[in-house]
């Protein structure tokens, strides 16, 4: 796991911390027992935990959503899948690194694992253009997603960038048209997929491997059409309104499962995702399993149907005129 880094409303979370480290040196130092202290801590770092998590206002959690040590695809493959192949190319133009994808195994059966990469330093944001797809990116997707449909395996997402590219190479290369593609490929796909939004789900870019037949989040994760920064410069013409932008977009996973976009909210820990790794993926592999246990009963016709009927369910209006 990376260096732990700290977001500015997790200070009194961090003071609270920094005590139980010294006093865990000062034990070490000295050959003191310090038990009962450290467990009076710890129960307060965890009460605290729990109280500023669960009343975070909706900025904070796109804040959470974005943390550097959150944990990325790669970083949940290891703790849920096994067996990983990566695929690579989009037999057109290139490889792109920030999207992965292969096969893998999930408690022994083969899935299609396809997701966003981000990096944890410079030089690997770079080759994995922090995130940001270009149009090869989602054309591989939609080439292994058309494999694991000719080998009837089921496909997992797993969603996390601020949103597709938007240079001048990707849009010369047909980004809009590579992400409807992927869009209309998705629809009428004849194998169980799921998506999971394990960070920040912004915009077509998450959304051209979003089209499954269920949505699951993470609860500090985000998915929304445009980032709090960029809808505050256009509706007040300044980004520092971005706190009233984020509670305006809906973009949190419960405001999106009552709006039935979200399946599913899958719990993190207290501190979030990157307080706590393997209980964030061991909650999510539960979830998965679940899941696809349920898609696979259905019959493909039916699961097509109901994958269309879901999406042409979302926004529409049900009040009076």
């Amino acid at each position: 796991m990376a260096t732990v880094a700290h977001l500015d409303f997790e200070k009194a979370i961090t003071e609270v911390e920094q005590q139980i480290e010294r006093l865990q040196d000062l034990a070490r130092e000295r050959g003191l027992d310090v038990t009962a202290e450290l467990r009076s801590l710890e129960r307060k770092l965890h009460s605290l935990k729990r109280d500023v998590y669960e009343n975070l206002a909706p900025i904070e959690r796109v804040m959470v959503a974005r943390h550097p040590n959150r944990p990325y695809t790669l970083d949940y493959l290891k703790l849920i899948f096994s067996d990983f192949i990566e695929l690579h190319g989009d037999r057109l133009y290139r490889d792109d690194g920030s999207i992965v994808g292969g096969w893998a195994r999930l408690e022994g059966e083969s899935v299609m694992l396809i997701g966003h990469q981000k990096g944890r330093d410079m030089k690997e944001n770079l080759s994995r253009n922090f995130g940001m797809a270009h149009p090869e990116g989602y054309r591989k997707a939609l080439r292994l997603m058309r494999m694991a449909e000719k080998f009837g395996r089921p496909i997992i997402t797993m969603i996390d960038t601020m949103g597709a590219y938007p240079g001048i190479g990707a849009e010369e290369r047909g980004q809009a048209e590579a992400i409807a593609r992927n869009l209309r490929g998705m629809a009428t796909l004849r194998t169980p997929m799921i998506a999971v939004v394990i960070g920040e789900g912004g915009s077509g870019g998450a959304l051209a491997i979003g089209v499954t037949d269920r949505l699951l989040m993470l609860e500090n994760s985000v998915y929304s059409v445009i980032s709090p920064e960029g809808c505050a410069a256009i509706l007040w013409k300044s980004g520092a309104e971005r706190d009233k932008a984020a509670t305006a977009l809906k973009l949190t996973a419960t405001d999106l499962q009552q709006l039935g976009v979200a399946d599913m909210v899958i719990p993190e820990p207290a501190g979030g995702a990157h307080s706590d790794w393997e209980r964030t993926a061991s909650a999510l592999r539960d979830a998965l399993i679940r899941y696809l246990d349920d898609l696979r009963a259905l019959p493909v016709d039916e699961l097509v149907r109901q994958r269309l009927q879901k999406y042409l369910q979302i926004g529409e209006w049900r009040g009076t005129p």
